[in-house]
């Protein structure tokens, strides 16, 4: 991946979280923070 490929996309990604924040009003991050604990247990009894 180049540089200019991660920016656009670290741009893209943050972007979409503001607008999540203030106009969709989806609580993304919730939602993405919520599945990773849940895939963090999931890999822990396979530990």
């Amino acid at each position: 991946m180049t540089n200019t490929i991660a920016i656009w996309l670290a741009i893209f990604i943050v972007g979409f979280f503001i607008l999540d924040h203030f106009v969709l009003h989806l609580d993304a991050i919730t939602l993405i923070l919520r599945l990773l604990i849940e895939m963090i247990a999931k890999i822990a009894v396979w530990r």
